[in-house]
């Protein structure tokens, strides 16, 4: 199997990009190696914002290490439910996570259900919390994008634009590969290869841009919690464009909707219709913010 990506209008050849790498004779996929480090540079980022907030960082270490777990659970649960054709002859793959197979949406509900219980056990504000999160979050998304990149997955249609990006067609999953990827396919150094959107790109980029925006407007928000709405709007936007872009779509039964692209625009129009609201009854009252910063819990 041929190992090389190429972005041909970049004028970049990456001759041989390994899926995993050994460490003491024990085989570590890439894959799994983004997910991890994109975890710990976002749990930092929640830290290091609890603490700005005067919260107890202590008890934020639990909050994300059980929001974690809960968050690669519901990522595993959303893709396995929505992709069931793929496990259901092979139970024991649903445990195999070292292929692939997370969905970001699932585990954002999976941890959220899990940071309000935490919340309400602690009795710690959840609108704080996600404020904190949502930062540490997006790096996590961004970092852990490029487990895709090795994996060879979550690729776009075909483009000819300046970040088209070229794959061995021995390297990719067939299912994945449209009648027109087949129609422009391209040799390179020998090997045939389908021309595609680099939507993990895309989206990382993308949501490098949304964490610069939260990072410089957390200091002026208006209410806690709006930094999270805030996310969801920016996340929710770019993730509508992008998933209408690519080919491993995980579809609604019967509809054959890709359900990350309504969910993503149904979250997004659900927190921006929130950040109203909660500004409109705030200007009833004649207040200019509403921020609590509880010091200590």
């Amino acid at each position: 199997m041929d190992m090389a990506i190429n972005f041909p209008n970049l004028g970049i050849y990456l001759e041989h990009v390994g899926k995993t790498f050994h460490v003491f004779g024990i085989e570590i996929a890439y894959y799994g190696v983004a997910v991890v480090l994109g975890m710990m540079l976002g749990m930092g980022l929640v830290l290091r914002e609890a603490k700005r907030l005067g919260q107890d960082t202590d008890r934020y270490w639990d909050m994300v290490m059980i929001g974690l777990v809960a968050g690669v659970i519901g990522a595993r649960i959303y893709y396995v439910v929505f992709a069931w054709e793929i496990y259901r002859d092979n139970l024991l793959e649903i445990f195999n996570i070292r292929h692939g197979g997370l969905a970001i949406y699932g585990g954002i509900i999976g941890a959220t259900i899990a940071v309000y219980v935490y919340s309400r056990v602690r009795k710690m504000k959840f609108s704080i919390m996600t404020d904190c999160i949502a930062p540490g979050l997006l790096l996590g998304q961004i970092i852990g994008r490029w487990g895709n990149f090795f994996n060879r997955e979550a690729f776009g249609g075909y483009t000819d634009g300046i970040f088209a990006m070229q794959l061995p067609v021995s390297a990719v999953r067939e299912n994945e590969i449209t009648q027109t990827m087949w129609d422009h396919l391209v040799t390179v150094n020998g090997v045939d290869m389908i021309q595609v959107h680099p939507t993990f790109l895309y989206e990382g980029m993308w949501n490098l841009c949304v964490l610069i925006v939260l990072w410089l407007y957390r200091k002026h928000k208006k209410f806690n919690g709006e930094v999270f709405l805030l996310y969801l709007v920016g996340y929710g936007i770019g993730r509508a464009w992008i998933e209408g872009l690519r080919t491993d779509q995980l579809l609604l039964p019967v509809v054959g909707v890709p359900v990350s692209q309504i969910l993503s625009v149904c979250l997004a129009v659900a927190a921006a219709a929130a950040i109203v609201c909660v500004r409109m009854k705030m200007k009833k009252k004649g207040q200019t913010q509403d921020v609590v910063e509880v010091k200590k819990e």
